[in-house]
């Protein structure tokens, strides 16, 4: 725990009762919850009346005892305290004029200054700095008058003053409460200002697990969605004069959706409690790849696979991206070319990256009716994968066909910690 957060915790509790806190702190009302301050501005009011009684008869026989009046002036403050929060400016000027007619008529000292301390705290944190200035200056100025300019004749006891230290140190109690209450605005400010990065930085994390999230689920749903297609077509058109071989794409249309569920069951799995997060399986790898290349095959896609280098073991985080890259690059062969093969490289010839590559000789084949124009999300996102890990990935146009080509480096903080996201 740091002492900065023990300090603002400090503060909280020994303001918090009195002033609800800064502007941004309230609820809906004015306060935490809408409701009136009254338990602390009785706490004020009680603070005042005891604490005034009992600093009398310390005092100059000089100042005035307390009657009725003094009483109700005494209690005039902390009621004004009530609307602190919804009304601050008016509240700050209401309890400065109170406490300068209450010294006016000569009642004795004591912290009859309590209800304008609290209320000038809340006008700075409220943003209204201006309107405890000036009510701040219009007390002290007020109560300078009374010491120096007023003919004592004409004001009950001893007067409001007693003499230049005294007014200067009170000028001094002044400009500490005026630099205490700015302090204090500041610390809520900054303790405000980091909670606001807090929950843009859980925001952010939230949108990128949202993100990564719909990544997985496309890949996983546009790959086995695409066979399925495929072999549904191929189904309907043997049915009839070769039943054994549409027998053969429904067996294939079976295994690729039970395939799909099980991925997109262990991607909202995430979306769990923490006990129910964990994935029953580890995330699909490199070494699920003859799994790609034998549902190419059921799609009439003839994969070929070629390795430079010798292969090592990967992270999981870029396992799973050239696992993903693979997937979306055949299942785009299937949907949009009419090449009937494609051929995959895995080049470990560098010591701290995989290139992955998928080739796809063309042409492109024609789209069929219905289907929308334009590309999708598949290319957009084995970029981000790609980006994520710090690597790069490049697709485009090559003699007639079309190229896929993904560097995922392999060691490295980026794909560390991104190996680590991913396999959650």
């Amino acid at each position: 725990m740091s002492p900065t957060g023990s300090s603002e915790r400090g503060t909280r509790g020994l303001f918090g009762g009195l002033s609800g806190g800064p502007p941004w702190a309230r609820g809906p009302g004015g306060g935490p919850g809408g409701g009136l301050p009254v338990r602390s501005s009785a706490l004020v009011a009680l603070l005042q009346l005891v604490g005034t009684a009992g600093e009398w008869r310390h005092q100059a026989s000089g100042r005035v005892p307390l009657d009725a009046f003094g009483y109700l002036l005494l209690v005039a403050g902390p009621v004004l305290l009530v609307l602190r929060r919804r009304r601050p400016v008016a509240v700050v000027a209401g309890t400065a004029a109170v406490t300068l007619v209450y010294l006016a008529a000569g009642y004795p000292y004591g912290p009859v200054f309590a209800s304008f301390v609290v209320a000038y705290c809340v006008a700075v944190w409220s943003g209204h700095r201006r309107a405890a200035v000036l009510s701040l200056l219009a007390l002290y100025g007020g109560h300078l008058l009374l010491a120096f300019a007023v003919p004592h004749g004409w004001l009950r006891g001893a007067g409001a003053g007693g003499g230049g230290w005294p007014e200067f140190g009170l000028g001094l109690v002044a400009l500490l409460l005026a630099a205490v209450a700015e302090l204090l605005r500041i610390r809520h400010e900054q303790a405000a200002a980091r909670h606001a990065a807090r929950q843009a930085a859980a925001r952010r994390r939230a949108d990128e697990e949202r993100l990564r999230m719909a990544r997985e689920l496309h890949d996983i749903l546009a790959h086995s969605i695409s066979l399925i297609h495929l072999q549904a077509g191929v189904a309907l058109e043997l049915i009839d004069d070769r039943p054994e071989q549409a027998r053969a794409a429904l067996v294939t249309i079976k295994a690729a959706s039970k395939e799909a569920l099980g991925e997109v069951r262990q991607v909202l799995g995430t979306l769990r409690g923490p006990g129910d997060a964990a994935p029953r399986r580890p995330a699909p790898g490199l070494d699920r790849l003859t799994e790609l290349t034998e549902q190419a095959a059921h799609a009439g896609l003839t994969v070929t696979v070629r390795t430079v280098g010798g292969p090592r073991e990967l992270p999981a985080g870029v396992g799973l991206a050239a696992f993903r890259v693979v997937q979306e690059a055949l299942t785009n062969v299937i949907r949009h070319s009419a090449a009937r093969r494609a051929e995959v490289l895995l080049d470990w010839s560098e010591p701290d990256a995989l290139t992955v590559q998928v080739d796809d000789p063309g042409p492109a084949a024609a789209p069929e009716a219905g289907e929308p124009a334009g590309g999708g999300n598949g290319l957009a996102g084995m970029r981000e994968r790609a980006a994520a890990l710090g690597g790069t990935l490049t697709a485009g146009p090559r003699e007639g066909g079309f190229r896929v080509r993904a560097l995922l480096p392999t060691r490295g903080e980026g794909s560390v910690a991104t190996s680590a996201r991913e396999a959650r």
